[in-house]
């Protein structure tokens, strides 16, 4: 008998044939989740360090109490601590930088104690560049679209928010007029948390995350600061210690707002949110509860989001979009930021420096 005709022929193609059909329902081995390792980094200082700006993967600025700014233009092998003169008594809550040399710090306090000053030559030299001279200020951060252009936000006054903004690298900054933006609620402004309370996003928008009112708002331009508009977000339990404190979008619709209910009380807050309208709409993030966050953010290039919150009780992350989250370790940090895809910063108390290496997983 012909072995290629016939019946045993018929056999060994529907055989194949089988074999072809079911190889192609096997799914792909999934991917694991990538692993997060935590280098702890000497700053040169023992202030608490709150805001934190990487320009890339080398370059880094932080900054903190007592008037400390430390940067690094290596990675954080090296780090050089300063005071900016004039400025030791008061606390540095954000710092945005723009390269090597140029950088901004804002500093928070009642009255002339919030200002901003700026850097063209690495810290050498510190010009200053806004004092807050009017009634009721109290800035808590800010954000810059480009070197020139940004805004800085102030806790409300009378029932007005306070933003202020410049279009010439800070030589000039004015007030954006309180008929346009959105009146405050009783007591209602931002934490100076982490410096992350204000973003921009893009090359007109901007947002801040408020709290302490009575409720929980995204103030949005989308005109580089000139108006403003609000939406509502459900991270609030209706306390004075509870609201956003960081923003991470990951484009201009996609985003994640972090905080909850700050100083130390039990709570069903939800302390992670995401919208996919650009703020206008936001759901809540399960767990329903995480420790209280201070600063988060998302780690660019990862679908499904890769997430990290820094806090008092340590540092937290999530591989899945913020459905599950791992803890990294239970040691203080304030604000987090991350240059690109694999490297990233944690700050805190005492000069904490922690440098974040995203590995894939295996």
């Amino acid at each position: 008998m012909n072995l290629r005709e016939g019946p045993f022929r018929r056999e060994l193609v529907l055989a194949a044939i089988t074999f072809v059909l079911a190889s192609s329902c096997v799914s792909p081995p999934e991917t694991p989740p990538p692993a997060l390792h935590l280098e702890e980094q000497v700053s040169g200082t023992r202030s608490l360090l709150i805001g934190l700006s990487p320009v890339d993967e080398n370059v880094v600025g932080a900054s903190g109490t007592a008037g400390v700014v430390v940067r690094t233009v290596d990675g954080g092998a090296n780090w050089t601590s300063m005071v900016v003169p004039g400025a030791d008594t008061v606390q540095f809550r954000d710092v945005h930088g723009v390269d090597a040399q140029t950088a901004y710090v804002l500093s928070i306090g009642t009255g002339t104690a919030s200002r901003i000053y700026k850097t063209t030559d690495g810290g050498a030299n510190w010009d200053l560049q806004f004092m807050n001279e009017g009634p009721g200020g109290f800035f808590d951060c800010m954000d810059f679209w480009d070197p020139e252009s940004g805004f800085a936000f102030s806790d409300s006054y009378e029932g007005e928010f306070i933003l202020i903004r410049t279009e010439d690298g800070g030589q000039n900054w004015t007030r954006v007029p309180p008929e346009n933006v959105p009146d405050a609620s009783e007591g209602e402004g931002s934490f100076a948390a982490s410096g992350r309370c204000a973003l921009v996003i893009g090359d007109s928008t901007g947002l801040v995350g408020t709290g302490a009112g009575a409720t929980a708002r995204i103030l949005k331009t989308t005109d580089r600061g000139a108006t403003w508009v609000d939406y509502e977000t459900p991270i609030h339990d209706g306390t004075p210690g509870s609201g956003m404190t960081s923003l991470s979008f990951v484009d201009e619709m996609v985003g994640f707002a972090f905080g909850g209910e700050l100083g130390g009380r039990d709570s069903t807050i939800h302390n992670a949110i995401a919208t996919t309208d650009g703020g206008v709409t936001w759901t809540t993030l399960t767990p329903p509860q995480l420790p209280d966050v201070y600063g988060g953010t998302h780690v660019p290039g990862y679908d499904p989001a890769l997430l990290v919150v820094v806090g008092p009780k340590g540092i937290d992350f999530s591989a899945d979009g913020g459905q599950s989250w791992t803890s990294l370790t239970k040691l203080d940090h304030w604000s987090i930021a991350f240059a690109n895809q694999t490297t990233g910063w944690a700050v805190g108390p005492g000069g904490r420096i922690t440098r974040i290496t995203v590995m894939p997983g295996r």
